[in-house]
């Protein structure tokens, strides 16, 4: 019975340090008004894409944690559901988890997702914009958006994600920093 208590112990010790490494995450993040960090990953459909090749249209990147699960694939269904929104405005949507490119590829097809997923297997990318967390047994990208101007500069940073209402939010700021933005 001793050696239940002990083992049950040392659990909730690593799912408290999983925790608290995962609440951490974002502290690195860079801030609104930086030049956001470029980067060159692959796609779903195995071809590269660099940030600063998007320059002169706004970008919207999102970090997720997980293909096929339930937050993560309501988050991208809403920016799908949105994307001719988006597209309107002038704005590419790029969502990058630590997952490959064939898992991106199958997420996609299965639920009808158009926009890029970024492939960030070496956590490199995840990692330069304080959204990667070390859960000890795996590595993930934590839930962060990105709002990155034409000229490449990070406009809005979000790092408490509702996955639910998050497109419509990343909407109604790009609206406006565009209109901020534009000559009156």
């Amino acid at each position: 019975m001793k050696m239940i208590w002990i083992f049950a112990a040392i659990i909730v010790l690593l799912v408290g340090v999983a925790v608290v490494r995962a609440m951490r995450t974002g502290d690195k993040a860079p801030s609104s008004g930086t030049p956001a960090p470029d980067f060159t990953l692959n796609s779903q459909d195995g071809k590269p894409l660099s940030l600063h090749g998007l320059r002169g249209q706004w970008v919207v990147l999102y970090f997720y944690p997980k293909d096929f699960t339930s937050g993560c694939t309501k988050e991208a269904h809403n920016f799908q559901r949105d994307l001719s929104q988006y597209e309107q405005k002038k704005a590419v949507i790029l969502g990058v988890s630590v997952q490959d490119e064939a898992t991106h590829q199958k997420f996609c097809a299965k639920e009808g997702l158009s926009f890029k997923l970024l492939a960030d297997t070496k956590y490199a990318v995840s990692s330069s914009y304080g959204s990667l967390v070390n859960l000890g047994v795996a590595k993930l990208s934590a839930r962060h958006t990105f709002l990155i101007d034409p000229a490449g500069v990070i406009r809005k940073t979000y790092l408490n994600v509702n996955a639910e209402k998050h497109s419509t939010e990343v909407l109604a700021d790009l609206a406006q920093l565009q209109q901020t933005a534009s000559p009156k």
